[in-house]
């Protein structure tokens, strides 16, 4: 009985190490050449995930990679008033660690044995027990799960939802060594997140375990097509810096300056998410998890729902040996069920995000009462 995976993802490879750890073989395909064929993101807020890593036999290893400074967080609002200040004890319990996405996936990638990854496949169709890729190829399999992210392929076999954009666009800068070439900047940030929430615009920037400040400008209640209209030049780094510090006018010149500093690496990002709730009829042969099944806005929650599907997969499978229908219901029962509440909760903060008061509503989510 075959167990292909499309996609090597923290979800899909979750599933293949729990799989491995239960002695049911499985195999990964990858659409990348190989593991460092793109940068893998920032840092990760994992909390409900690591559940999954213990499953997985991993927990102890993260716990080595993980940074319980990155649970620290600074709120400003533009004028420069600090809202917020919380600073992790160094003997803190590391309920919410970051830790860097690629440091995680290489942890979830060496887990594995030679050969379960096969770098270079793009997935194509899947029709019949077999699979096609981009080359020509194709492979057997008799379990399909589709681990492929928000623009899954796979998705097409289960259900006809899309992602849509959600009002949301965001420019992506990044500051290299900041230690080294800003000290004072990386005075300011800290070491963990550093949020200014304005009237429909947000600055976050947040330390990483390499040493850079990934900073992400967030531009709310706005069209799919704004990048277009918003005379940001992107195929000119410096003019495109200087664009976003005059969207920001009236901005505290602190902030500003961590545009200023940025790499000349400018990366425009329009924000979608599956419709919230989404489910489909189960299917023996075929399952999802992750950002393929239930996207969500990006506010900490993605990662760890999908280390957990690809964990609880693995254990439904090795619980209902050979009868992949079963565990595929019995999965997807309980997957609709966790991520339907965690993707309505993911909604209901990224409704206060875009509000004209988020940063006294994320104040008062943070300190209730």
């Amino acid at each position: 009985m075959t167990i292909a995976i499309v996609g090597a993802g923290l979800g899909g490879l979750a599933l293949a190490r729990v799989l491995h750890l239960h002695d049911i073989e499985a195999v990964v395909y990858e659409r990348e050449a190989s593991r460092g064929a793109r940068g893998q993101g920032g840092m990760l807020d994992i909390h409900s995930g690591q559940r999954a890593l213990r499953e997985a036999g991993l927990i102890d290893e993260f716990f080595a990679i993980a940074r319980g400074e990155g649970q620290d967080m600074r709120l400003l609002t533009p004028d420069g008033t600090l809202l917020l200040r919380e600073d992790t004890p160094d003997d803190a319990p590391l309920l919410r660690p970051e830790v860097d996405r690629a440091d995680l996936r290489d942890l979830l990638l060496d887990s594995l044995p030679e050969g379960v990854v096969r770098w270079g496949h793009a997935f194509e169709s899947a029709a019949d027990g077999v699979l096609r890729f981009a080359d020509g190829s194709s492979a057997p399999y008799d379990l399909l799960v589709g681990a492929d992210g928000a623009n899954s392929r796979v998705r097409a076999l289960l259900t006809e939802a899309r992602p849509v954009h959600i009002g949301q666009n965001v420019v992506e800068l990044c500051i290299s060594d900041i230690d080294r070439t800003h000290p004072d900047l990386a005075a300011m940030v800290g070491r963990g997140n550093y949020w200014v929430l304005g009237k429909g615009v947000s600055l976050a920037a947040q330390r990483n375990g390499d040493g850079r400040v990934r900073i992400g400008i967030s531009f709310y209640n706005t069209p799919e097509d704004w990048f277009t209209t918003s005379g940001i030049p992107f195929d000119d780094p410096a003019a495109a810096r200087a664009r976003l510090i005059d969207l920001l006018a009236g901005w505290d010149a602190r902030f500003t300056a961590l545009i200023a500093a940025a790499d000349d690496t400018v990366v425009p990002r329009a924000i979608t998410t599956l419709p919230t709730g989404l489910t489909w009829p189960s299917k023996p042969g075929v399952t999802l998890l992750g950002d393929a099944a239930h996207l969500m806005p990006p506010v900490g929650e993605g990662a760890n729902m999908a280390l957990l599907d690809g964990a609880l997969l693995g254990l439904a499978l090795a619980a209902h040996p050979g009868d992949f229908a079963a565990a595929v219901r019995e999965y997807e029962r309980e997957m609709f069920d966790r991520t339907s509440t965690a993707a309505r909760e993911s909604a209901k903060i990224q409704d206060l995000l875009m509000s004209p008061d988020a940063a006294q509503r994320l104040l008062a989510f943070f300190q209730p009462g």
